[in-house]
């Protein structure tokens, strides 16, 4: 799903270009884009929607998504135009709304396999380190700190949907604790 970002980074360049900005004359941008690797294809396959340059738009749109309410209705659109959602667009709208999570918890990169899932936190940071640490000691014996600062989840995931699903419980809970820091 990094099409989004490319795109929005691509577009932020050009009016910059033509604007005259340099990276030094621009402030820093607070917009990353988590990684997430569940092991499921995330995309809008061409036999959905045919024509490319609606797949690209829809892409562009999908990255200006932040909540659950935007994703449903967006949902709600494609079956509207294009018909009922295929697997991979289930998917990547599961995917779009995890990331948001991330966001607010400030997750870098989730790797999911069926034995669990591996987090990184951006800049090895979490907004409120307390409610971390309870939560880990909560979830002792199927949840893990590494010495490399990755957050270990250990959780029977055998099917991509069982690791999506288990991904947004994971994650609504990190992103309700750091929204609870002080």
């Amino acid at each position: 799903v990094g099409v989004e970002l490319y795109q929005h980074l691509l577009e932020e360049a050009v009016a910059a270009a033509r604007a005259g900005e340099t990276e030094d004359s621009k402030p820093a941008a607070d917009e990353w884009s988590p990684q997430i690797n569940t092991g499921a294809p995330v995309l809008i396959p061409d036999t959905y929607v045919k024509d490319l340059g609606i797949r690209l738009s829809l892409y562009r749109r999908l990255g200006g998504l932040h909540d659950a309410g935007e994703i449903e209705a967006f949902a709600a659109e494609l079956i509207d135009r294009f018909g009922p959602l295929p697997p991979e667009v289930e998917n990547l709208l599961d995917v779009v709304g995890i990331k948001a999570m991330c966001r607010l918890a400030n997750v870098d990169k989730v790797d999911a396999g069926p034995k669990g899932a591996v987090v990184s936190l951006r800049n090895n940071t979490f907004p409120n380190p307390i409610g971390l640490v309870d939560y880990i000691a909560k979830q002792a014996g199927t949840l893990k700190l590494r010495p490399d600062q990755k957050l270990v989840f250990v959780r029977p995931w055998e099917t991509p949907t069982a690791r999506v699903k288990g991904l947004q419980a994971v994650l609504r809970q990190m992103a309700a604790i750091a929204q609870k820091a002080s």
